[in-house]
């Protein structure tokens, strides 16, 4: 069974920086496309980046377009988010997703899910 497993939220200034991991493992597949969502209370969950399995490609949403980059260590199965110049609006509990069947932009396509770690950006 795939597992998906992500650390690296926190408290962080305005203007800040923090770098989320996320680790992707299964019994079929060492490396798959993978994604970030996040998800603020009383919001849906959204879209923020994704990276092709073989790292050459990388998709942003437009409101973290220059300021969040994707990336991946496939010797690892690892992606990473680094996120810079952090603004409130980022607060959210920020998902890693793996093995998209679809859209990488839905949440719905894709199949395996990490168990989230917040991300508090404060004024």
């Amino acid at each position: 069974q795939v597992q998906v497993v992500e650390s690296g939220g926190g408290l962080v200034q305005e203007g800040g920086s923090l770098r989320l991991s996320c680790a992707a493992s299964g019994r079929t597949v060492e490396s798959y496309p993978m994604g970030w969502f996040r998800q603020a209370p009383g919001k849906e969950r959204d879209f923020v980046a994704a990276i092709s399995q073989n790292g050459r490609s990388t998709y942003y949403a437009d409101s973290v377009k220059g300021r969040f980059t994707i990336s991946r260590d496939n010797a690892k199965n690892t992606v990473y988010l680094q996120l810079n110049r952090l603004k409130p609006e980022d607060t959210a509990v920020y998902y890693c997703a793996a093995d998209p069947d679809g859209n990488y932009r839905y949440p719905e396509d894709w199949n395996y899910w990490g168990q989230g770690t917040q991300v508090t950006v404060s004024s």
